[in-house]
């Protein structure tokens, strides 16, 4: 029958060899990883929230958005009523079109 201490894992020696052994299933090297502490970065320097002045867009992006996402609209609706010169066209579509995207983009950025 086996002693005790080889059950429950071997010498304190065979252990100690095991921990500083570096084998194929070590993903990283030591010290690499990333800090989980919010504020920490990888440099261990810390690194403080931005103000709130900073963050805040001008009093004009949500005019700019509106206006963005408006004149897409109505160039879309417009198109299809006819009202532009040569008729219906692809390209006053995908003007309106490019308008909206534009508003989107810029209302994904407003603070």
């Amino acid at each position: 029958m086996a002693s005790s201490k080889t059950q429950a894992g071997g010498s304190k020696a065979a252990r100690t060899t095991q921990a500083r052994r570096r084998g194929p299933g070590r993903i990283s090297v030591p010290g690499s990883g990333r800090s989980s502490a919010p504020g920490v970065s990888d440099g261990g320097r810390y690194t403080p929230p931005i103000p709130s002045s900073v963050r805040r867009s001008s009093n004009i992006m949500a005019g700019v958005i509106l206006g963005l996402l408006g004149l897409g609209f109505l160039m879309i609706i417009l198109n299809y009523v006819n009202v532009f010169p040569g008729g219906a066209s692809n390209w006053y579509l995908f003007g309106g079109l490019v308008l909206l995207f534009a508003g989107g983009v810029t209302a994904t950025r407003f603070r």
